[in-house]
């Protein structure tokens, strides 16, 4: 059973609806707008817990939260030999290797 007080929520200004938007990362289709930030928080969790509920009865994958989920610290990226050596070359001038410059250029 998914615990959906796990699943990453946000609150954000929505300018074209002049309120406040709850978002779930995990459930990107769903939104729930409110005047009030802590009541789009809580009109978004709610939301979240009964399509979970709904999903569970139908016999539903659900979706694993972010929060839960093992990462390797790896990943690959395609780019173009042209980008490649650019960074390869920016890495040498910084005497760093190219990974570690990578991470820097992707945490900054």
């Amino acid at each position: 059973m998914v615990n959906y007080e796990h699943y990453t929520y946000k609150v954000t200004w929505s300018v074209e609806d002049q309120e406040f938007v709850g978002l779930c990362a995990e459930y990107p289709s769903l939104s729930y707008l409110d005047q009030e930030r802590h009541a789009a928080l809580q009109g978004i969790t709610n939301l979240v817990k009964d399509i979970v509920a709904d999903m569970e009865a139908n016999g539903e994958k659900i979706p694993e939260p972010i929060a839960e989920k093992n990462y390797s610290g790896k990943f690959q990226v395609r780019i173009t030999p042209e980008l490649h050596r650019k960074l390869a070359i920016e890495a040498a001038e910084e005497n760093v290797s190219l990974n570690r410059y990578v991470n820097y250029k992707l945490a900054s």
